[in-house]
């Protein structure tokens, strides 16, 4: 019977992810996940990897492999064929493992559905650091970079003039920590947050939040740009805390409004989980096909206005109604904002949430549910709170 025991193969274990500056947390994962059997790494490719984060990684991907394959803990690895967030589609079918095994970083609900598809287990790394060692990440080991993203909760399109200029009406956003590596074209203002570490580094300038939004705006909207970058990117990013920007037909809000009340800013974070998305193909268009009238400005603006009005009274029946009016007014307005993807999204979370949104335009970002029950694998963000 012993005999018998000890002749039984071990489970296969799997694991995917980028592995770039390999360090000690890289390691005691890969130990972790091999007490469960052996060890089979997935590395994401150098081109995934650039199209995910919008920057290449320090080693190429055969330095990466190379680093990897050397460990003890690891059985075999491979660069992975496939792109996106389920890069190792193929890879994992071919190789039929006993368990998918994550960090927390990589939770992600379709990776549990992949799971549930082909009959894998599905664990999540504890992330133990290794006897004494201190607690490592690949973003600890970067130059972080403290410049917040942003997301508008109701309006978007009123900051463009030909959406303000059929009805007036505000732009509700709010400033987040750079807690997460938000993909690239995500609907997180990436574009124009590369234009602020083009022009302070890594860290906002201490100086007045308006004048310093002037100056981006500025930067990324150069004399002769065809098609304008909306100012609630800019003003979203430099104004901490929620704000409503109040557009009637011009570029710049009339008037902009600040709300730092941190009872509302724990309570608006506490309603909001971001699932990942793919990003948006880069030759998506979602200027085509759009229908643009009085009538339907003013249920995007009427939508806006009644989002800053339940958070207000952090009323969250209300404030999920007006946050899924406001996307509906946005997509009757530019359909390709939607797809049938992310319209299967949407219906398998709607019944748990009690409003939804895109991050991003075309399916792309995050699917962002307002809810008081917490969605496996999403996202948490952290509102700004300072200009420091």
């Amino acid at each position: 019977m012993l005999f018998a025991l000890k002749s039984m193969p071990k489970k296969k274990i799997f694991v995917s992810g980028c592995f770039d500056l390999l360090h000690s947390g890289h390691v005691a994962f890969f130990e972790e996940a091999a007490t469960h059997g052996d060890v089979y790494v997935g590395l994401g490719s150098d081109n995934t990897i650039y199209r995910l984060k919008n920057r290449k990684t320090v080693y190429s991907e055969l330095e990466r492999l190379y680093l990897v394959k050397s460990l003890k803990f690891v059985k075999d690895a491979w660069i992975n064929s496939g792109s996106g967030t389920i890069d190792f589609l193929e890879e994992i079918r071919t190789l039929k493992p006993d368990i998918l095994f994550v960090n927390e970083d990589g939770d992600a609900v379709a990776k549990k559905d992949l799971c549930l598809q082909l009959g894998i287990e599905y664990l999540v790394s504890k992330r133990i650091p290794k006897d004494n060692l201190p607690g490592r990440s690949t973003t600890d080991l970067r130059t972080k970079s403290i410049i917040p993203y942003r997301l508008d909760l109701a309006g978007g399109w009123l900051d463009q003039p030909f959406v303000s200029g059929h009805y007036p009406g505000p732009v509700i956003t709010i400033s987040i920590e750079p807690t997460i590596d938000f993909n690239d074209r995500s609907g997180m203002s990436s574009s124009t947050r590369k234009k602020a570490l083009e022009i302070w580094g890594y860290s906002l300038p201490q100086d007045d939040p308006e004048k310093l939004a002037k100056i981006l705006f500025g930067f990324e909207n150069p004399p002769g740009k065809k098609e304008i970058s909306g100012s609630q990117d800019s003003i979203g990013i430099l104004f901490p805390g929620l704000n409503k920007l109040n557009y009637k037909g011009e570029y710049w809000p009339e008037s902009i409004e600040s709300c730092l009340d941190d009872e509302l800013l724990n309570w608006l974070e506490t309603h909001l989980f971001f699932i990942p998305l793919s990003p948006r193909a880069h030759n998506f268009d979602v200027l085509a096909g759009i229908s643009i009238d009085t009538a339907k400005a003013k249920a995007l603006s009427d939508a806006a206005e009644d989002v800053w009005k339940a958070i207000h009274q952090m009323n969250l029946p209300a404030f999920g109604k007006a946050f899924t009016s406001s996307f509906e007014a946005q997509v009757a307005m530019f359909p390709n904002m939607i797809n049938r993807s992310i319209q299967s999204m949407i219906a398998k979370y709607q019944r748990a949430a009690s409003g939804w949104k895109l991050s991003g335009a075309g399916g792309g970002g995050y699917l962002v549910m307002v809810s008081d029950k917490n969605f496996p694998g999403a996202l948490k963000i952290k509102i700004r709170r300072n200009t420091e």
